[in-house]
């Protein structure tokens, strides 16, 4: 079985060979660390943690040039058309052309992110400019839904260029739209204003035979999980939330299995030590046992993880897993 079966078959509760494990990544300085402590000497960290491999696209859906002024109002959005250019390749990869035969022939899986969500779609990326958009949600919201719309028509247009290329195995949609106390905007908001946009996106999977379609969150989203799986996105990749608000296990006892799974392994867990690793690896394998769920830490390692803690964390995992 190989690494795109293995996925597929896991997350759609089949009979994979093993539960993948996605390296949820290690820093630099982490490394540097472990180094200088006398582990890892000249070793290639891959080849002692060995991981499926997993590949991102991630489109480059802004316009282009930025916007020096962000549009306002519906005059704005002709020149907002211009600069969503589908046919201009780089917006996929520098090298795009190059890449199609290596992708078409991996084994590894594929995924490609294909929409910045709403706020980073309208341009925020200060207090500023999340303050402006807000008063633009509150007082001309019809004018965000036509930005929206067009951001996610073009999205869907430069998608389906790498689809019709190579085969996919996931679309990944990203929205830092809150934090641990919950989402910015409420469902009602998000049903009209912001999935909507995405359905573009979302009409190519059944047609390229995607069948995995992940929201990943730096936020709690709970509140926004009913609408998500209304509009078909089934998968749930939680990372650097707090536990108390964003726990697996209460989440498949809530949404059953048409909500799939992927991270939900507390990273303060490899920080605390032995007992706490063992008590994450075991709070989950119940889910593991369920199926749908791809298990991992729920962000990238950073320096104040000892070496020890990792190692014993990636032992009870592989256990886990086999």
């Amino acid at each position: 079985m190989n690494q795109r079966q293995r996925f597929y078959e896991s997350l759609n509760y089949g009979s994979p060979d093993r539960i993948p494990y996605f390296e949820e990544g290690i820093r630099e300085d982490t490394l540097a660390g472990w180094r200088d402590q006398g582990h890892l000497a000249d070793s290639d960290p891959r080849d002692l943690f060995p991981a499926d491999g997993r590949e991102e696209i991630r489109l480059t859906v802004d316009p282009l040039p930025d916007f020096e002024v962000w549009p306002a109002n519906f005059k704005d959005l002709d020149e907002l058309r211009k600069r969503l250019d589908a046919t201009d390749f780089s917006r996929i990869s520098k090298t795009w052309p190059q890449e199609i035969d290596r992708l078409k022939t991996r084994d590894h899986v594929l995924m490609i992110r294909p929409h910045e969500g709403l706020y980073l779609s309208l341009g925020v990326e200060n207090g500023a400019t999340f303050t402006r958009l807000m008063y633009q949600l509150a007082d001309t919201p019809d004018f965000v839904r036509e930005f929206m719309r067009i951001q996610g028509e073009f999205a869907a247009a430069l998608t389906e260029q790498v689809l019709q290329e190579v085969p996919v195995d996931a679309l990944i949609f990203s929205e830092p739209i809150g934090d641990n106390n919950g989402s910015l905007i409420s469902p009602k908001m998000y049903e009209d204003i912001v999935l909507p946009s995405y359905q573009p996106i979302l009409d190519l999977a059944p047609r390229y035979g995607i069948k995995t379609i992940i929201c990943r969150t730096y936020a709690s989203m709970k509140v926004l999980i009913p609408s998500l799986l209304k509009w078909g996105i089934d998968c749930l990749w939680a990372c650097e939330v707090e536990q108390s608000v964003m726990n697996y296990p209460a989440l498949r006892q809530e949404f059953g299995r048409d909500l799939k799974l992927i991270g939900g392994i507390d990273l303060d867990a490899l920080r605390e030590g032995k007992t706490a690793i063992r008590q994450a690896i075991a709070e989950i394998a119940p889910v593991v046992a369920d199926g749908g769920f791809i298990p991992l830490a729920d962000g990238r390692v950073r320096s104040d993880v000892p070496y020890e803690n990792y190692v014993y964390y990636r032992e009870l995992l592989r256990d886990l897993i086999q």
